[in-house]
């Protein structure tokens, strides 16, 4: 192993403290749990729960909602077609995502994007309660 200078070691503790952040705001995106009857029903065991909105800094958003999507073990939402761009991630369950040009398996902690025009489908292929946490860019 190589001998650390001082340089390079105030370098790895610079970066640690910086992503230091970004493991606690992934640690509190944990599913909350919701009741049956939280949130809007879209399809047959699946509901819309609003979870905030804020300013966007991105230039090409307005805003940004976060909503949960929870899903019923095996619950499915039918091929829609998507009204802005999303970055989802799972917090609970497992799920299969089909879009037009591919089709795709997800787990806690997985991330993937929906763009606006573009169609999307899930299932829930877990014996859990599945959750997408979605951020929904609002354009500008």
């Amino acid at each position: 192993m190589k001998a650390m200078n001082r340089r390079s070691a105030i370098a790895l503790g610079l970066t640690t403290v910086a992503a230091s952040p970004l493991f606690t705001l992934a640690a509190s995106a944990k599913a909350k749990k919701y009741g049956p009857k939280d949130g809007k029903e879209i399809a047959p065991g699946v509901r819309v729960v609003e979870v905030g909105t804020g300013n966007s800094d991105i230039p090409a958003y307005k805003s940004i909602s976060i909503v949960d999507v929870v899903f019923q073990p095996g619950a499915h939402a039918p091929q829609t077609m998507m009204d802005n761009d999303m970055v989802c991630t799972i917090t609970s369950g497992a799920f299969t995502i089909k879009k037009a040009d591919k089709e795709f398996k997800l787990k806690v902690g997985d991330v993937y994007t929906c763009s606006k025009g573009k169609t999307d489908e899930a299932t829930n292929t877990s014996k859990e309660v599945g959750v997408h946490r979605i951020a929904v860019l609002i354009p500008a």
